[in-house]
């Protein structure tokens, strides 16, 4: 089991910092990741991060603002957020893969959380 927290309103320019908290099994072996839905908008990706952490890769949408990180001690992997914009708003979900890399494709990952939302006030 996934959970997902961290979500908030924030002003444009400002900072949230995403958690997901793994249960049940340990993720360490999986390559985790961050997805966002937007209202209307179809699920997109927004970062992924390989078992041990030495991989990460991002959308460009997100790149330079945003950091994917893991604490496989805790079974929990993050996601920074700055310099937040208004487009970001979104309900982000994290994801688990039994695959150990790192990929953009939602069809590859096993393990969903339930979303938390971030809303980003221009």
């Amino acid at each position: 089991q996934l959970q997902a927290s961290g979500g908030g309103l924030v002003q444009a320019g400002g900072s949230l910092r995403l958690s997901c908290a793994a249960s049940g099994r340990t993720f360490s072996n999986y390559g985790m990741a961050w997805f966002r839905q937007a209202p209307g908008n179809k699920r997109e990706f927004v970062a992924s991060i390989n078992y041990n952490g030495g991989r990460t890769y991002y959308a460009d949408s997100v790149k330079g603002r945003f950091t994917i990180s893991r604490d496989n001690a805790k079974n929990t992997v993050y996601l920074q957020m700055n310099s937040l914009k208004p487009d970001d708003t979104a309900v982000y979900s994290c994801a688990a893969s039994l695959y150990s890399g790192t990929s953009v494709s939602d069809h590859n990952y096993n393990y969903w959380g339930q979303g938390t939302l971030v809303t980003v006030s221009s």
